[in-house]
């Protein structure tokens, strides 16, 4: 019997974890300074359903930014942005 890890967000991942991208919480305009659309944005950037991330490293103090391999790009997050990012972790360690 294979064990499948719980869902989470991106930004609860530990260092040196990897997983899968599934889904990207959508973000209102009038929720962001600017009406940026945020999840667009991180789609754009490689952050699509079934694509392998890694967690490289998180800024010090507080957490933020963000080191996030997504592909074969590295990209700095804001832990509130990496917060809209459902991931399916994964069960062996990189």
């Amino acid at each position: 019997m294979t064990q499948v890890p719980p869902l989470m967000t991106l930004d609860a991942l530990a260092v040196g974890q990897s997983g899968t991208v599934l889904h990207i919480t959508p973000v209102a305009a009038d929720q962001m300074e600017g009406g940026v659309d945020l999840a667009r944005r991180l789609m754009e950037l490689g952050f699509v359903p079934g694509e392998h991330i890694r967690m490289l490293k998180r800024g010090i103090p507080g957490g933020d930014p963000l080191a996030i391999k997504v592909g074969n790009a590295t990209f700095a997050l804001r832990r509130f942005e990496a917060a809209l990012i459902t991931i399916q972790p994964s069960l062996q360690p990189e």
